[in-house]
Formats: C-alpha cells, sequence, structure tokens
C-alpha cells in the first residue's frame, strides 16, 4: 500500500489449484464456444448470397455491423458484469448466440441478417466475450499469474475456432448449410455451465480491500475519465483498432479469399481451423511472456511479424500450401494481442474496472473490425479481388508496429482516501 494519497488495491487471494484450473477452464471454455461458434460465421456467406440474392457486399454489411455491435456491447456488458456479477452477464449473452444463429437461415432481407448475425448474435458474442471472460478470471488470480491465466483464457478461445470450423464444414456437408447454422447455435449452449464458476464482481472484492485500507475505490465515470485523460491508454486503443481490422478481415473474408484464389472450400475450413490452432500457440507464448518482457514491446513485435506476413503472402504464388502455411502465421499473432494489452489494462488500472475498461479498448477493437468486414466486401465488389485490403493492412501494421513503442507501462490511481470530515 502506497503511502501518499493513493492506494493501490490488494490482489486477491491465491486460489488453490484445482480452483484455479476450474475458473480458467470455465472461462476459456465459454470463450471456446462463444468465440468459436461466431468466428466459423464466415464459413457459410457464401451459402447465404446462395440462398438469399443479395450479394457479398449486402451481406458483408450484417457482418461488418456484428463486428461493430459486438465491440458497442462489451463496456456495458463489462460495467454490468462489474457490479452485478459476471455470472447473469454470461447467461444472458450465450442464450442471445443461441438464438441469432439458430434464426439466421430464416432471413431473407440485410435488414433481418443485420438483426439475427448483428445484433442478437454479435451482441450475446460481446456479453459472452473476451472483456467479461477475461476480467473475471483475472480478478481471481494473484497478480503473478495474470499473464499467463489471460493466454490460457484466450487459447481457449483458439481451440474453439480450430474445433469448430470442422465440425461446421461436415455437418454442412452432411444435413445442409441451414441446419449446420443452427447446430452451431445450439452448441454454444454447452457454455452455460461456466456462467455458475465465474459468478461474482470485481468490484465488491475491490471495494472490501479498499475499506479495510480506509480508501474509496474510485467510480466507473472517474476511472473512465482517468483513462481517457491518459495517453498510454489512448495509443492501446488505436493500436488495438488495428488488430480488428486485420482479425475481422481474416475472419469474414478468408473463406473469400481462398475461393478467389480458386482452391476448394476444404481449404478454407483447414485455413480457419490452422489459425485458430496456432493462435493457442502464441497465446500461450504471449501469455508466458507478459511476465518477462515490457508488453508494449511484445504488441510492437506483433505487429510487425503480422505485416511481415501478409507482405510475403501478397508476393508468394497462392498455391494450397502456401494459404495453409499463411494461416499458421496469421494464428500466431491473431488475438495474442490480448495478454499484454489485458495485462497493460491491468498494470495500469488494476482488476476493479477490467470488464469495462477493456471493453471500451474492445469498442475500439470492433470500429476496425467493421472496416475490415465491410471493406473487404465493398473493395471485392468493386474491383474482384481483395488486393487492397491487404495493401491496407500492411500500412496500418506498420503504424500499429510504431504506435505502442511510447506507452508507458506504469500503474495509475485505483482508489483515493476520502475528504477529512
Amino acid at each position: 500500500m502506497s503511502n501518499g494519497p493513493f492506494a493501490i488495491s490488494k490482489s486477491p487471494k491465491p486460489l488453490h489449484p484445482y480452483v484455479m484450473w476450474m475458473v480458467l477452464l470455465a472461462a476459456g471454455g465459454a470463450f471456446a464456444l462463444s468465440l468459436g461458434v461466431r468466428n466459423t460465421m464466415g464459413l457459410y456467406l457464401s451459402s447465404l448470397n446462395t440462398a438469399t440474392g443479395l450479394g457479398v457486399a449486402s451481406i458483408s454489411l450484417a457482418f461488418a455491423f456484428g463486428q461493430l455491435w459486438w465491440g458497442l456491447t462489451q463496456p456495458f456488458a463489462g460495467a454490468v458484469a462489474d457490479r452485478i456479477g459476471a455470472g447473469r452477464v454470461i447467461v444472458t449473452g450465450l442464450i442471445l448466440i443461441a438464438i441469432g444463429t439458430v434464426i439466421t437461415p430464416y432471413m431473407t432481407t440485410t435488414l433481418g441478417l443485420i438483426f439475427s448475425i448483428g445484433v442478437l448474435g454479435a451482441g450475446g458474442a460481446g456479453m459472452a466475450g473476451p472483456s467479461v471472460l477475461m476480467a473475471a478470471s483475472t480478478r481471481l488470480m494473484p497478480a503473478s499469474k495474470r499473464g499467463i491465466s489471460i493466454g490460457i483464457v484466450n487459447a481457449g478461445g483458439s481451440f474453439g475456432q480450430f474445433a469448430i470450423a470442422p465440425v461446421s464444414i461436415a455437418l454442412t456437408a452432411s444435413i445442409g448449410w441451414a441446419s449446420s447454422m443452427q447446430w452451431m447455435g445450439l452448441l454454444v449452449l454447452l457454455a452455460l455451465p461456466a456462467a455458475w464458476l465465474l459468478r461474482g464482481n470485481a468490484n465488491a472484492m475491490a471495494s472490501a480491500a479498499a475499506t479495510a485500507a480506509g480508501t474509496r475505490v474510485l467510480s466507473t465515470r472517474e476511472v473512465l475519465a482517468l483513462a481517457l485523460k491518459t495517453p498510454s491508454y489512448l495509443l492501446l486503443a488505436v493500436g488495438f483498432l488495428v488488430c480488428g481490422f486485420h482479425v475481422a478481415f481474416l475472419a469474414t473474408h478468408l473463406p473469400g479469399v481462398v475461393e478467389a484464389c480458386g482452391m476448394s472450400p476444404t481449404i478454407a475450413g483447414w485455413a480457419l481451423a490452422l489459425v485458430g490452432l496456432f493462435n493457442m500457440f502464441g497465446s500461450l507464448a504471449m501469455g508466458w511472456a507478459v511476465g518477462r518482457w515490457r508488453m508494449k514491446s511484445l504488441l510492437s513485435l506483433l505487429y510487425t511479424v503480422r505485416g511481415l506476413g501478409v507482405l510475403v503472402f501478397v508476393l508468394a504464388p497462392k498455391t494450397p500450401a502456401v494459404m495453409l502455411i499463411f494461416a499458421a502465421l496469421m494464428g500466431l499473432t491473431f488475438l495474442s494481442t490480448v495478454p499484454p494489452t489485458v495485462g497493460l489494462v491491468a498494470k495500469m488500472f488494476g482488476p476493479a474496472n477490467m470488464a469495462m475498461l477493456y471493453g471500451v479498448l474492445m469498442l475500439g477493437h470492433q470500429l476496425g473490425g467493421f472496416l475490415g468486414a465491410f471493406l473487404g466486401g465493398q473493395v471485392f465488389a468493386l474491383t474482384g479481388g481483395y488486393d487492397w485490403v491487404w495493401y491496407m493492412d500492411l500500412a496500418l501494421a506498420a503504424a500499429a508496429a510504431l504506435i505502442h513503442l511510447p506507452i508507458r507501462e506504469a500503474p495509475l490511481a485505483r482508489s483515493v482516501r476520502p475528504a477529512a470530515a
């Protein structure tokens, strides 16, 4: 505890190893199902286009709106979870994902797809998404374990993409795309038991520690105002926007990229699966590295590797082997930005408002995601290919690598001593 006017909340008491692994399994498993189902929706884009005749650009608008709505829900879902508990928010989110996914095959208009994919499915995924799940696990972990715990939860999301994409392809081949998509919606309900293990809220824990120390935890409004006046937090938000552009473009249009290169849908499915598989390794490696190197340097390295990977892919011949190697390389950096990003937020502001503060960053991430999904469809409609999107991605990756260098890794005020009466 500091001796000045500001005091730092204590870390939670160490959990029994069995309980710690149960918490990580619950958060990682829920993320696997919610992210896995959501990120395989791109596999149905061509079928939706054939069934509705709306065109790739119009359907991409629904996916792009989903990227934006997923981000918009997360600060609010995080603020609610910080106060009433993560469990209720997660349950609500999972049910919305299921409903949105099940009704999508019945949607025949752009507005209908925006409602099912963009509002219900994406909104539910935001409520049962990374800001709530990672904050719920982070508040239960001691500071020394937070980096690797975030990496494990993030790897769970990657495993979901790796495991669910082939299941989606197999179901589509056997029962058709519409029934396959509906089974994906029901599959996400398997995550409901995780909500019970992740119940509770971070603010109650921080308030108890602050009361014992004779301090007051900063309110949501105070913490948000502090964050928005902190240059390092704003730089982190800009960099995360670039990450969103890249991730959403790949998740939505990688199957289209494969098709444009004259390859079979099977290659598209395996490419998405490899993105998920290798992001598991990337996430775990980043979780391990967070406690050993400066997090801003790790982020700059990730964006540099990502940019170099795109450059090589643009210049290389488009063969199935090149496509799968590229997918594996992109997987290493796909969501590996999350452990150092969450780690920086926790280091600067503590766990009390983690879900809300990370949710704000996710909003920026999804603004980039909206642009990645939307511009991918627009560029393809105008040019018949995706080359100009790759050029934009290269420029953004270079900018993001530089943006993170000035970030200061230092704790900020998390609680304040009340004024004397």
